[in-house]
């Protein structure tokens, strides 16, 4: 069964009555937590989407962008996304299950909240209503305000960035220290830890453009001190 039906059946079970908490314990374990990730991108971005009343072709094609879908799995994914589409209602719920799946471990919902700020840039426009529920999503996440303010930053163009904020740094530490969490920032981006931590292989793209983000702060850093 491809991951595509995997999500599906746990759409339709959530349709017909199962709890949230039921659907998602089941997706507690690996492999099976690669299903739960793509659940709460789907779901959630697709909430989101329609935060500020209408839900755009780009918007879809956003999803297609973070999870990379193979042509046989072409109509199981239209299927996903229009299911996940119908209901407006319980984004808190949807978030709140998926913070239980992973507990205590942030660096996977930090992923997730990458794919939904993709999503949310899709059509060019961060709308008002579209930060209100990442802002809310990220407080139920335990996203801490800096990290936040560093995606924010990443994916909204009109965000003020702040270097340090990327690299979850004070601007008065040692270089040294900087360079731990650079280095840190970046082996958490690597691919395969992404995966060992239940990121689908269909969204790894993800990784790719935040190394980009990283990279970016820490030239900037050493040149500013160089200088």
């Amino acid at each position: 069964m491809s991951i595509w039906s995997k999500i599906l059946d746990a759409l339709k079970a959530l349709r017909a009555g199962e709890s949230l908490s039921k659907v998602f314990e089941q997706f507690r374990s690996d492999p099976e937590r690669r299903v739960g990730f793509a659940i709460a991108v789907i779901a959630l971005g697709a909430k989101m989407a329609k935060a500020d009343g209408l839900v755009t072709r780009s918007e879809v094609t956003a999803f297609r962008e973070v999870f990379h879908i193979a042509p046989e799995d072409e109509a199981a994914a239209a299927r996903v996304f229009n299911l996940a589409r119908q209901d407006v209602a319980g984004f808190e719920d949807y978030a709140k299950s998926v913070k239980k799946m992973y507990g205590a471990n942030c660096q996977p919902l930090m992923d997730i909240m990458d794919g939904l700020f993709h999503i949310a840039m899709a059509d060019g426009t961060y709308h008002p209503a579209e930060d209100a529920f990442l802002t809310r999503v990220a407080e139920i996440f335990d996203v801490n305000e800096r990290a936040f303010r560093a995606m924010r930053a990443r994916y909204v163009p009109d965000a003020q960035r702040d270097p340090y904020d990327v690299l979850g740094v004070d601007p008065t530490a040692p270089l040294a220290e900087i360079r731990s969490a650079y280095h840190a920032l970046v082996r958490e981006t690597h691919p395969d830890r992404m995966i060992a931590r239940g990121v689908p292989e269909e969204a790894i793209q993800l990784a790719s453009d935040r190394l980009v983000e990283i990279n970016a702060a820490w030239e900037e850093i050493t040149g500013d001190r160089a200088a």
